[in-house]
């Protein structure tokens, strides 16, 4: 019985001996074991990995895949001592879980610490309007930083983003009250420039104007000038016209008396009674005029008009005599 409780201990051991030396990893996880107390650079990769009982033990597990680190908010000071509350996220990852368990007692602690201080840092060279327009620049500045602080401990950091920025309630309102000013001057500006635009696009419609209706008036004077100076040239032309052919007409007529004198010996006579007759209607039309006239005739030359109608005519005209000269 003794034997059998004996072999029972035994095997009882061994199982727990057994299950000690085999030690399961999971996938993204990797672990550090020390032989005797002391790290032999042997690291448990992902899956089953033996290990020698009661000699070797676990002394670190850690994911290896990227993390978030949740920074609390902090109050900062910025360049024109205006205080503000600042908070932040940092992914990360370790990429040497042996430095990251040797090199510093608690990563994660050591991590959010180094972040606060180079956070209030950069806020402390910045001022606070620029603290809101370079968030950005901050950002890359704080990753330059801390990538290069936590690389002796074995880690990565991958983005740092600042999360809230936080100026004081005093602040805000006097934020709220520059904000209101500023939209106030801008409308102002806005206004004034609207209405400057509007009368400048004013008095230039009114030039425009003027000048097309200038430039109208000219083209009219021009056109009118042009059709005065055609009519006269027009006119100038007919009556120019009109006395060429009254003087080829005179000149015809007395053509043809002439040839007509020539040809026939009483054409003389007719001629001159014709004359007289033209001569005694210009005087009844003269005489028929409602104005003021007053004619200066010859009195010689009546009788000899008369005497020459009466011999074409006959002796039925009466005898003209002229008082005799004194």
């Amino acid at each position: 019985m003794n034997l059998l409780t004996f072999l029972i201990v035994i095997a009882f051991g061994g199982s727990i001996t057994l299950a000690n030396s085999v030690k399961i990893i999971n996938q993204g996880n990797e672990a550090l074991v020390e032989r005797l107390g002391k790290y032999n650079n042997k690291k448990l990769k992902p899956g089953m990995n033996f290990m020698v009982p009661f000699m070797e033990r676990v002394v670190y597990q850690e994911t290896i895949r990227e993390k978030v680190l949740d920074i609390p908010a902090q109050q900062c000071i910025t360049r024109d001592n205006v205080a503000i509350s600042v908070d932040a996220v940092v992914y990360w990852r370790i990429m040497d879980l042996e430095r990251a368990y040797y090199k510093v007692e608690n990563l994660q602690a050591a991590m959010v610490n180094l972040v606060l201080t180079q956070i209030r840092s950069e806020m402390g060279r910045l001022e606070l309007d620029e603290t809101f327009t370079a968030r950005s620049e901050v950002n890359e500045s704080l990753l330059r930083e801390l990538d290069t602080s936590t690389d002796p401990w074995g880690v990565k950091v991958t983005r740092v983003e600042l999360r809230d920025i936080m100026p004081s309630k005093a602040v805000q309102e006097s934020m709220e009250m520059q904000m209101t000013a500023e939209r106030r001057k801008r409308a102002a500006i806005l206004t004034s420039e609207g209405e400057r635009e509007a009368a400048v696009n004013s008095a230039r419609g009114r030039a425009d104007s003027q000048l097309l209706a200038a430039e109208a008036d000219q083209k009219a004077v021009i056109l009118a000038a042009e059709a005065q100076q055609k009519s006269i040239v027009l006119r100038a032309q007919a009556v120019r016209q009109e006395q060429v052919l009254k003087a080829q007409a005179t000149a015809e007529a007395m053509k043809i008396i002439s040839n007509t004198l020539q040809a026939d010996p009483h054409a003389r006579e007719s001629l001159q009674y014709l004359m007289a007759q033209q001569y005694i209607e210009m005087g009844t039309k003269i005489g028929e005029s409602d104005s003021s006239k007053v004619m200066f005739m010859d009195p010689q030359s009546i009788p000899a008009t008369v005497e020459g109608m009466r011999s074409i005519i006959g002796d039925g005209m009466p005898q003209v005599s002229m008082p005799p000269k004194r």
